[in-house]
């Protein structure tokens, strides 16, 4: 049987959004996707958590900084709450419960939060000397380099130390979990890849967009066969 993988979606105040390449990407990898929006009900989520093999965590607006102990600053850009508040418990439980985890650009954020990890709310203002990571080139287009540790799973994936990736974001990782371990970074310093320190479970965040690239770079949709595979262990009790 294919493994079920949720979907977490955008929200506003009357509808949930998802860029079809996300679940594009998860059905060309053999998965059966399911959208996850933000319940109002914490809940569903304890539900939910049952009835999947694995969650992917899509990307989205800014995180609020309540949820890492901070206040806002001036680059602060949208936040949602109630979506924040879901996700977070979602993260935990599958943790928890030690099914695969896989972020993509607001995704790895929300996984380093939800874990006890801390944000950069504006790297333009909170650091120096940085990279341009709000690209204009078309979204499957890569714009910068980043570098991949050698011996982590990532750099198994792509076989290479440093490939290109596309980038559409302001915020990034400050403090890092304690359970995560960084495994790509961008020239600029900028975290771009972590996983769990805990090799008995899955859990891999990235901060560029893959499911923007997979169709014109194939080594991108390697990131979704491996997920997925580790979805369908899980299932299978391996």
């Amino acid at each position: 049987m294919k493994p079920t993988i949720g979907i977490t979606c955008s929200v506003d105040e009357d509808s949930a959004r998802l860029n079809d390449a996300y679940y594009r990407a998860l059905e060309g990898a053999g998965a059966v996707p399911v959208l996850i929006p933000a319940y109002s009900d914490s809940e569903n989520i304890l539900e939910l958590v049952g009835l999947l093999d694995g969650v992917l965590f899509s990307g989205g607006v800014d995180l609020d900084p309540h949820s890492y102990g901070e206040e806002p600053i001036k680059g602060l850009g949208q936040i949602t709450p109630n979506r924040d508040e879901i996700e977070i418990k979602l993260c935990q439980q599958f943790f928890k419960l030690k099914k695969p985890i896989f972020g993509i650009c607001r995704g790895i954020q929300l996984i380093n939060v939800a874990l006890g990890g801390s944000l950069y709310q504006d790297i333009y203002s909170q650091r120096q000397n940085v990279l341009k990571h709000s690209q204009d080139a078309p979204s499957y287009h890569p714009t910068h380099k980043i570098h991949l540790i050698e011996n982590t799973f990532i750099h198994s994936v792509f076989q290479k130390s440093e490939i290109l990736v596309n980038s559409f974001h302001h915020q990034a990782i400050k403090n890092l979990a304690p359970v995560l371990k960084a495994t790509a970074h961008s020239e600029d310093n900028v975290i771009e890849a972590v996983e769990n320190t805990d090799m008995d479970s899955f859990v891999l965040g990235v901060q560029w967009h893959p499911e923007r690239m997979f169709q014109k770079y194939r080594e991108q949709a390697r990131l979704f066969e491996a997920f997925v595979e580790r979805c369908a262990s899980r299932k299978r009790g391996i």
